[in-house]
């Protein structure tokens, strides 16, 4: 499998994206784009649940509308026991560390809160160990 190379103005673009979509939420709905809080309170039944079901369609229509235009970039899948395992284990840190990557990394340090600089921190140490536990320890 090849995967696609890493092209800077895409990145930028992504993050562009991912930060004005973000912006938008906040100013408009005075809500934070965290997923693990939209999912959690929509399947809570929290109030106000059609931007939540939007905003998740949107996540799951976007990258079948880029299909219209472009074939999927490749992407190498672990063994489905190691995914599973590393779901629960994402899910498990969203609530202990009161929210996801999302939540804390894009709009927790654009709103300069302490807490999500330290979760953000955390996030990318663990991400950074568990590439060299799989890569180099386990061999995947």
């Amino acid at each position: 499998m090849t995967l696609a190379p890493f092209d800077a103005w895409h990145a930028l673009a992504g993050g562009a994206l991912i930060g004005a979509a973000a912006g938008g939420l906040a100013l408009m709905n005075g809500r934070l784009a965290g997923i693990s809080g939209v999912v959690g309170s929509l399947v809570a039944g929290g109030v106000d649940p059609g931007w939540r079901i939007a905003f998740l369609a949107g996540l799951v229509v976007a990258p079948l509308a880029w299909r219209l235009w472009a074939p999927f970039p490749g992407i190498a899948l672990a063994p489905v026991p190691v995914l599973v395992v590393a779901g629960l284990l994402v899910g498990l840190g969203t609530r202990y560390g009161g929210g996801c990557t999302s939540g804390h990394g894009v709009c927790g340090l654009a709103r300069a809160s302490p807490r999500s600089l330290v979760a953000t921190l955390v996030f990318m140490a663990t991400g950074a160990l568990a590439v060299f536990v799989v890569r180099h320890v386990a061999g995947y």
